[in-house]
């Protein structure tokens, strides 16, 4: 393989160079990664959390450089990421894995920067699944988690009330975002939620999953198939969370989906339907984790990012009350053994 080539500019990286991030940094890395030459296009693209560019190699060929946010995952839990998307792309699951870069790593490193290469894919997203393509999906996944079932993965989080949940509500409590007068309903909710929650877990199946699989992470190719995108969330989990945030509604309202999806499913691995009871609890745990985000962005400065009401007392006002109708639910449906 080609030796890294040289640039005009060698970038630096000092601990704020993720912010500092220029296209010629970025363009830059990218090709001294790779041992090949790039054109001028570096196109940044909508990402929350990580900086991802949209490039072109001179030889043809788009590409899709994304450079982690540091902090948020440690090295070996951005390395099980690619393990875990190198291994499904081996049985041609349809997933798009990092490239190979010059020194035979799929992770690029540079002082405080990590950052992975993809090749580009286009592919349209939808709104809503077909009768025929919910059974697809279902084999998607299935076929994603026999993946995932096979081996451990140490330094993702584990989706469980006690696992991810506590400790997110924890850092909310501790990071002074809720207004003095709710902070006791706040996390008395919450802990009521996660103490409802914890059984309902237990001797559940754990494996590794998509995490975030809902719509934008589903692309479609025609003349292939879907493609799952986008595993920056991965984490170990029960396999259902893969399902419900494709839903059209709540799990009773989309009783003839989930069947459809099963159909597809159990023809790889079989289903714990028992777990279709997780859902409406994933779904509060889900409300929780996602003020969790928004409190770890405004601590680092990015209130664009933010709902523009976020952090005021209406704010928390709305999450309580939320939460509470979701605690209200979640024991409804487990004293009327309804999914």
């Amino acid at each position: 393989m080609e030796k890294a080539l040289p640039r005009k500019t060698t970038p630096a990286a000092p601990a704020s160079d993720f912010h500092d991030l220029t296209p010629e940094k970025a363009i830059g890395l990218v090709e001294n990664a790779l041992g090949r030459r790039c054109t001028n296009l570096c196109r940044p693209m909508n990402s929350y959390i990580n900086r991802v560019y949209e490039m072109e190699l001179e030889e043809g060929g788009g590409l899709i450089a994304k450079f982690y946010r540091p902090g948020r995952w440690p090295v070996s839990g951005i390395r099980e990421e690619h393990d875990f998307l190198r291994e499904m792309a081996a049985l041609e699951i349809p997933v798009i894995p990092p490239m190979v870069l010059a020194d035979g790593q799929t992770l690029g490193m540079h002082r405080t920067l990590c950052f992975a290469v993809f090749p580009k894919k286009g592919g349209r997203t939808c709104d809503e699944l077909t009768g025929e393509q919910w059974p697809e999906i279902g084999r998607l996944l299935a076929r994603v988690h026999t993946v995932g079932a096979e081996r451990a993965a140490t330094a993702r989080p584990v989706l469980s009330p006690e696992g991810a949940t506590r400790g997110q509500v924890e850092f909310i409590l501790a990071g002074g975002f809720v207004p003095s007068h709710l902070r006791q309903a706040y996390g008395d909710t919450a802990a009521a939620l996660i103490a409802t929650l914890t059984p309902a877990f237990a001797g559940r199946e754990m494996i590794r999953i998509h995490g975030d699989c809902h719509f934008g992470n589903l692309i479609y190719r025609p003349g292939e198939s879907f493609y799952l995108i986008d595993f920056d969330d991965f984490a170990v989990g029960p396999p259902v969370q893969d399902l419900w945030l494709l839903l059209p509604g709540r799990a009773r309202e989309a009783a003839a989906e989930i069947e459809l999806f099963l159909e597809g499913y159990e023809t790889f691995r079989p289903f714990d339907r028992g777990s279709l009871r997780l859902i409406e609890g994933l779904r509060a745990m889900r409300y929780i984790h996602y003020t969790a985000w928004c409190a770890r962005q405004a601590a680092d400065g990015g209130f664009s990012r933010l709902a523009p009401d976020w952090g005021t007392p209406g704010y928390w006002q709305q999450e309580i009350r939320d939460l509470e109708e979701q605690l209200q639910r979640i024991r409804g449906e487990a004293a009327g053994k309804t999914m």
